[in-house]
């Protein structure tokens, strides 16, 4: 029997089914989009290497120092989605977070300023601070690489002034120590962990309702669920050895339960990823990335776009600086930077954001993120030094710069870019 569509009338899409979107997830590959297929391949592939070589490093405790060991760098890789996303760098956000975190000890020991005096101070710095680098690549026109090279330096100087030439500053507010040493109640992590599956539960299909509604294709509702039961099974799995006691005295003193600070990253992914994903603000980065001249004869004000990447790289450098300041208790003139800068790049980069611009989540910054601190974890059990850490984070960081510009060749043959 067939149908008749009356004119003017909107017909829905069929429905597509879960083979149908796999084959085409396979086509976008074979295409040259990888996303972050490489990350999350690279990630099983070190765990289940080092959950082999050392089995310590499923146990409850290392699981748990895996979160709060990669919390800053994912944070700071968060902002730097959104320059890379551009085609920029940023090459100060690693100091940047130190100086941030200078000026909330210097305000909370010298000034004696409460904490939520302190904690915005940090962020408007890390804000202002953005604001003149932004200024200076859009406006002035100088390159952001010659930019955030000079503000490298010059903050290394400024936090040496902050923590006056060399002092280490220690930390003691209770409530800035908490962010990466304290944890949630283990009842509160099932209810954090309950909302979280819900609340993307209802998304996912309030997504698909109006896609249908308007006639796109949306995703079957198969899929969803699988989405779902994923989520309700790695969280659940997670949560669960969270909670496990962790301390070898639990009568002294009991460590269980999610670290405070994993609500708090969760938090700032949720929220950049809607920015990036559901706002206009989101779609003029991803068209200034791809290309700035059409977005600019589309009517988007390139400039304010780009000052605006380098207040939130900064900004969300500046949360960083708060979290490494709470990791270890103080400030001292390494705090930011070493090697924060190049994990941060690296994680973003590791994650599937791409060098060139135009391609990237904030989600990639997560994974990248963890796939650095479960190398510099796993290694770190299996015992050797630094100099391999290093050496084997510079190959993966490489292979994923390469994997990158293969997919934009690859794309580009295709007619996918």
């Amino acid at each position: 029997m067939s149908t008749t569509t009356l004119p003017g009338q909107k017909t829905a899409a069929p429905p597509p089914s879960i083979g149908g979107n796999f084959r085409a997830y396979i086509g976008r590959v074979r295409g040259g989009d990888m996303g972050a297929l490489p990350a999350i391949l690279g990630l099983l592939v070190l765990c289940a290497a080092f959950a082999w070589l050392r089995p310590v490093f499923l146990s409850a405790i290392n699981f748990a120092n895996l979160f709060t060991q990669g919390a800053a760098i994912s944070v700071i890789a968060m902002g730097l989605v959104f320059v890379l996303l551009l085609g920029e760098i940023d090459l100060s956000a690693g100091y940047t977070s130190g100086v941030c975190a200078a000026v909330l000890a210097v305000l909370l020991t010298s000034q004696g300023l409460p904490w939520y005096v302190a904690i915005p101070a940090s962020i408007g710095t890390g804000v202002l601070i953005g604001f003149l680098l932004g200024t200076l690549v859009a406006k002035v026109g100088i390159p952001s690489f010659v930019v955030t090279l000079a503000a490298f330096l010059g903050f290394q100087g400024l936090l040496l002034v902050l923590v006056n030439e060399g002092n280490n500053i220690a930390i003691r507010e209770p409530i800035i120590i908490a962010i990466e040493n304290r944890y949630l109640p283990p009842a509160l992590g099932w209810i954090l962990y309950a909302v979280c599956v819900v609340a993307y539960a209802g998304i996912q299909l309030v997504r698909a309702r109006r896609r249908a509604g308007r006639g796109l294709a949306a995703d079957p509702l198969g899929l969803i669920a699988v989405r779902v039961g994923a989520l309700v099974v790695l969280g659940g799995l997670a949560v669960y050895a969270l909670n496990l006691e962790r301390s070898r005295n639990a009568l002294l003193v009991s460590l269980k339960g999610v670290p405070i600070v994993v609500p708090i990253v969760l938090a700032l992914l949720i929220f950049w990823t809607f920015v990036l994903r559901r706002t206009a603000y989101g779609r003029h980065i991803y068209a200034v990335g791809g290309n700035a001249e059409a977005a600019r004869r589309a009517g988007i004000n390139v400039d304010r776009i780009r000052v605006s990447a380098f207040v939130i790289c900064s900004g969300m450098a500046s949360i960083g600086g708060i979290i490494l300041a709470s990791q270890a208790s103080s400030v001292d003139p390494s705090t930011g930077g070493s090697d924060v800068l190049l994990f941060a790049v690296g994680a973003a980069v590791i994650g599937g954001t791409s060098l060139f611009g135009g391609k990237g989540r904030v989600l990639d910054a997560i994974l990248g993120g963890a796939v650095v601190a479960v190398i510099n974890n796993g290694m770190g059990l299996m015992g050797y030094s630094a100099s391999v850490k290093y050496i084997v984070t510079g190959l993966v960081l490489l292979l994923a710069a390469g994997v990158d510009a293969l997919s934009r060749k690859r794309a580009a043959a295709s007619g996918l870019r």
